[in-house]
């Protein structure tokens, strides 16, 4: 068991990875030897990159989770410290880095290969966060047995608590009921409600805040009996992914700042359309700069 304080905006806790993403002019037919016009090699999962932005965004982060004692947890675990996230509660070990081969043809159509070998999700008592100074801590419900008892911890001692739910699995299922702010993709939404229409009132009923993102047509949020919703930034739109990881890390800054209710979601919204304007989850996430520069803009 470790244990471990720390002074911090936002804790993450969940999964990290290790991403090749190779560019293709198309994915290769049985028996085909494909050469690739480029293979870029950088760190991934989702709370992994909520942490990276929430530092590059100028708050004090932590990612809680794991990674393994190979090239790809080293090469991840650096990126962590150059982008200031502190990896006070990184927990590493002999299985492996969970990696993905991502296969990306020219239109963003991609094929994906995951490998996690024998890493399974960190037992409870793998870390104690007891004592913990934190100001908002985002789940992204990977790390289920981990992330439980923190819940009702920070619920006991009024530590705001957000959920990434981008699909209905054991970890989210779990957590849904245990946190403040349900911030769900479209995705989770209808897998859970089994229509968008219904989603958001049968969400609402399971956590004091909810939020749907719905890509290029922006979101909806009930808190309470108070709903309403946010119009998406006008961009031109090349690749989405990871964009919902800037949202999710940028909601929780957001959160800790304790910025009023329309500016959390323009913030976060902010974030997440940066995002989809360039190529790759890690390089798409927003420094504090380039997201002031963004909200400034007359089209924003």
């Amino acid at each position: 068991m470790t244990t471990q304080q720390n002074l911090l905006d936002v804790l993450c806790v969940g999964h990290a990875c290790y991403d090749l993403i190779f560019s293709v002019d198309h994915h290769p037919d049985e028996d085909e030897k494909l050469f690739a016009q480029s293979c870029h090699g950088v760190g991934g999962g989702p709370a992994a990159n909520a942490a990276v932005i929430v530092a590059r965004l100028g708050f004090h982060s932590a990612f809680a989770g794991y990674l393994g004692n190979d090239l790809y947890g080293d090469k991840h675990r650096q990126e962590f410290i150059e982008n200031g996230v502190a990896d006070t509660y990184l927990i590493r070990g002999a299985n492996p880095t969970p990696i993905s081969a991502i296969i990306v043809k020219p239109d963003g159509k991609r094929a994906l290969i995951n490998y996690k070998g024998d890493t399974r999700p960190l037992p409870a008592n793998a870390l104690d966060f007891s004592g913990i100074d934190v100001k908002t801590v985002l789940f992204d419900g990977h790390e289920p047995e981990l992330s439980l008892p923190l819940a009702d911890y920070c619920r006991n001692i009024n530590i705001p608590t957000v959920l990434d739910a981008g699909s209905v699995h054991q970890g989210t299922l779990a957590l849904m009921n245990k946190v403040d702010y349900l911030v769900c993709s479209e995705k989770f939404a209808v897998q859970f409600a089994g229509n968008e229409e219904s989603a958001l009132s049968k969400l609402a009923e399971k956590a004091p805040t909810v939020v749907i993102t719905l890509g290029q047509r922006g979101l909806i949020w009930q808190t309470g009996q108070e709903h309403g919703s946010l119009a998406a930034f006008p961009i031109d739109a090349i690749d989405s992914t990871g964009a919902g990881d800037a949202f999710h890390g940028a909601f929780a800054a957001a959160v800790a700042a304790k910025l009023n209710w329309q500016d959390t979601l323009r913030y976060a919204s902010a974030a997440g359309a940066i995002c989809c304007t360039r190529t790759g989850a890690r390089e798409g996430l927003a420094t504090k700069q380039e997201l002031q520069a963004f909200l400034q803009q007359p089209s924003g």
